[in-house]
């Protein structure tokens, strides 16, 4: 039974130390490169700089579906500028605020924005042969004959039929692709065009390809939008915040760990191995839900380091109590994980609580702020009740330290 709880802790810690140094410096490993997590988050205005820009709608009462669905168009209007990482959200009844990270054009943004995304393919006689809503896709390619970024149009079943008849018709002659009263492309027919896929030529580059894709794909949007607040934010601030903040992250995060370890001793370390656990798990989660993370959200992850050991001192207090009536080692630590529970889900639910209020009915950073102070205290909840328990149950169990002095301060 020693051996095994022996291997157990050998391997879980030798484990935890591994994925803390890949999440710190990265690792390769064959041909795949793991990047370290902080590089994997992505940044928010006030760290990155950009443009912000909220869109008031001009029509009244318009329907929750309504607001959504301007939404949904606009994320794929400003994703054809390339950007990954903006934030499309709605700031109350009747404005969406917009965060481009990364780029300082202003105009670029609001001309992306704001278009109306009126497609029509007209013939040589001014006669239009379809429109934007006979488009099902539009997405970019490459013309194999020119190696040029392109257009791919993929027409719906109307859309086929009309298209057909007009290739047939016009062949050897133009048919003018108009956006927004601007003639994008008139390529000329060369053949009949059957299957309802069609290309749109002239593209420069692939940005501009992926932005015209972006607003074909997007369509006209239900409602009128005009720029109420724009600004652009530069990157001074991130500039100097990130590496302030990592240093503050760092130092913090050392001192608490040295002070675990020193006061706590045995549970310290096992409490410094978890802390590890929870500060990966949380990036983790950012990173897939696809987080935004701005300064007040660092500060809410902080904050729940902080609460995560608090979990850890709750736990190894009523440790502590149940040694000095006497009980043995093994039995005080079920003991102490059971009494601390309650205490562990009282305070950690108000905290969710309040984070959940400030999340519903807050806005833009402190929204930032609310997400990561929640998905922190979830984090620090199983760490604690699980990882901690785990560790320490394991490392007793190897026999290695079995006087109670160095399981209590």
């Amino acid at each position: 039974m020693k051996k095994k709880n022996s291997i157990k802790f050998i391997v879980s810690a030798a484990l935890i130390a591994l994925f803390a140094y890949i999440s710190v410096f990265g690792m390769q490993i064959g041909g795949y490169m793991f990047k370290p997590l902080g590089k994997a988050i992505k940044l928010g205005l006030d760290l990155k700089g950009g443009v912000y820009i909220e869109e008031e709608i001009k029509e009244k009462d318009v329907s929750k579906e309504t607001l959504d669905r301007t939404k949904e168009l606009l994320q794929l209007r400003v994703n054809g500028l390339g950007v990954n990482d903006a934030v499309v959200t709605n700031a109350g009844e009747n404005r969406i605020r917009i965060e481009i990270p990364g780029i300082n054009d202003v105009n670029k943004a609001l001309e992306q924005i704001g278009k109306t995304g009126k497609l029509t393919f007209v013939g040589p006689n001014d006669d239009v042969i379809i429109t934007g809503q006979d488009v099902k896709d539009a997405t970019v390619g490459v013309d194999p004959n020119t190696q040029q970024p392109v257009v791919q149009l993929k027409l719906n079943e109307d859309g086929t039929v009309k298209f057909r008849e007009a290739t047939k018709k016009y062949i050897g002659k133009p048919i003018s692709i108009i956006m927004d009263d601007e003639v994008v492309s008139s390529p000329r027919v060369n053949s009949e065009i059957p299957n309802g896929e069609a290309i749109i030529t002239g593209s420069k580059d692939v940005a501009e390809a992926k932005r015209l894709a972006g607003i074909i794909k997007s369509g006209a949007l239900p409602v009128t939008l005009s720029p109420a607040t724009v600004k652009t934010i530069g990157p001074s601030l991130g500039a100097e915040a990130i590496p302030t903040s990592k240093k503050a992250a760092a130092i913090g995060i050392a001192l608490v760990m040295i002070f675990m370890l020193i006061y706590y001793r045995i549970p310290g370390l096992i409490a410094d191995l978890a802390l590890l656990v929870y500060i990966m798990l949380s990036l983790l989660i950012f990173i897939g839900i696809k987080q935004t993370l701005t300064l007040p959200g660092i500060a809410g992850f902080l904050l729940s380091v902080g609460m995560a050991v608090d979990a850890n001192v709750l736990i190894f207090e009523r440790i502590k109590e149940e040694l000095n009536v006497g009980k043995s080692l093994k039995t005080s630590i079920d003991a102490g994980f059971h009494r601390a529970l309650s205490s562990i889900l009282d305070s950690n639910i108000t905290t969710l609580i309040a984070g959940f209020v400030l999340y519903f009915l807050g806005s833009g950073t402190v929204k930032g702020f609310a997400l990561t102070l929640n998905i922190g205290v979830l984090c620090s909840m199983f760490t604690a009740i699980t990882v901690t328990r785990f560790l320490l149950k394991s490392f007793v169990g190897t026999g290695w330290v079995t006087n109670t002095k160095f399981y209590r301060p």
